[in-house]
């Protein structure tokens, strides 16, 4: 289990998450939202994920069916993480590698999801 910190790039939104597998492959989602923001993300519990700041501090965006709360700067507008369930029911969050700290991130394996064909 490896802690690390997180931020938007203005700082306004700033978290810290315990990720299990440091070098578990980032998911690169070619859907309409992340195919165009570019993240790549680590999934966690919610519970793994710890605002460092109040939690209206990110606006929140929803689509379609609304099942994910896409969490971002209102500032600098970068998307940090996203929220909500697996297939179990079990609340999630989609941690935006690319806002970590401390992580190289052209060292992960990526494995790529047709988030389109949903």
């Amino acid at each position: 289990m490896m802690e690390y910190t997180g931020s938007c790039h203005c700082g306004r939104v700033r978290f810290a998450v315990e990720i299990a597998d440091p070098g578990a492959a980032a998911l690169a989602c070619n859907c309409s939202i992340c195919g165009r923001r570019g993240s790549l993300l680590w999934f966690v519990p919610r519970d793994a994920l710890r605002l460092a700041m109040p939690d209206e501090r990110a606006a929140s965006y929803a689509f379609g069916r609304a099942a994910i709360r896409h969490r971002f700067c209102p500032d600098c507008g970068i998307h940090a993480w996203g929220e909500g369930s697996d297939p179990q029911g079990r609340a999630m969050a989609a941690i935006n590698v690319r806002c970590l700290e401390g992580v190289d991130v052209d060292s992960l394996p990526v494995e790529h999801f047709d988030g389109r064909a949903l």
